[in-house]
């Protein structure tokens, strides 16, 4: 399975982003997909997931009710649509993919792994 993000960028606090992860290779098997983020001199963090095929999804504490994650099977594109964005949520956002659990907050669950793309937030 490969992964491709995009969709990053510079925006004010208080704006909005989008972000995109396409999928290809053998995605019918993939269990779950998430967002991750990490944050200059910080470790690598859970963001959001999804279960794919049920589309359940699960949230970090820091982004819920701000950030909205959903995919679309037909594209195997995921997304992650991040609103009301404050200067913290400035980091690299890394896309992954797993295997092996339909449900997980923990990198190491996680079997692959996007480019990550770069989103700063201004005050």
């Amino acid at each position: 399975v490969q992964l491709q993000a995009s969709g990053g960028g510079l925006v004010q606090a208080g704006g909005s982003l989008r972000l995109s992860c396409t999928a290809s290779g053998r995605t019918l098997r993939v269990f779950a997909m998430g967002w991750f983020r990490q944050a200059p001199g910080k470790e690598r963090e859970f963001v959001a997931g999804i279960s794919w095929r049920a589309g359940s999804t699960f949230y970090a504490d820091s982004v819920k009710g701000r950030f909205t994650i959903s995919g679309d099977n037909a594209k195997d594109t995921m997304y992650l649509q991040m609103n009301s964005l404050i200067p913290e949520d400035t980091a690299v956002y890394y896309c992954a993919a797993t295997l092996r659990t339909f449900y997980s907050r923990d990198s190491n669950a996680y079997d692959y792994w996007g480019q990550g793309t770069l989103v700063t937030v201004s005050s």
